[in-house]
């Protein structure tokens, strides 16, 4: 018991033991871009490839930070959310940053979403409806003589 009891304990960690996705220290990273001089080069020799890219009118690049940690013993391994950085430039098409908005977890609590849905159009449904309507009408009545007939 004795032996078991010092294996638990020698392999416990008195350290947070946090974990990294992304860039790391973005925020300051960051700072080192300058609107309308850093270009595609810079980008990337200073923060690497981004996590993910748009091609829309303007060239968007976007990167991520998130560092997460354990929570202590008493909530069970529960993660706790340390960092959430997003970082989104925008690029011309001659490849200089010509706008740059950063958003950490404190920011994104502000943004507000709209509150308006999609209505479905009804015409999928009623063009699928129509078609299956009209073949059972043709498999009941091949020659469409029985809608003619009077009683």
């Amino acid at each position: 018991m004795i032996i078991v009891s010092f294996f638990f304990i020698t392999n416990c960690s008195l350290n947070k033991v946090i974990e990294h996705h992304g860039v790391h220290f973005l925020e300051k990273k960051q700072e080192k871009l300058t609107l309308n001089s850093s270009n595609k080069n810079d980008i990337i020799k200073l923060l690497g490839a981004p996590s993910t890219t748009s091609t829309f009118d303007k060239d968007l690049w976007i990167f991520i930070e998130r560092n997460t940690s354990s929570s202590r013993l008493t909530k069970l391994g529960k993660k706790k959310l340390l960092d959430n950085n997003v970082l989104v430039l925008e690029i011309d098409n001659k490849g200089i940053l010509i706008g740059k908005i950063f958003l950490n977890k404190n920011n994104m609590q502000k943004i507000k979403f709209s509150q308006h849905f999609t209505k479905m159009s009804a015409s999928k449904q009623s063009f699928v409806y129509d078609f299956l309507n009209s073949m059972r009408q043709k498999i009941n009545d091949p020659l469409g003589k029985r809608g003619s007939i009077k009683n």
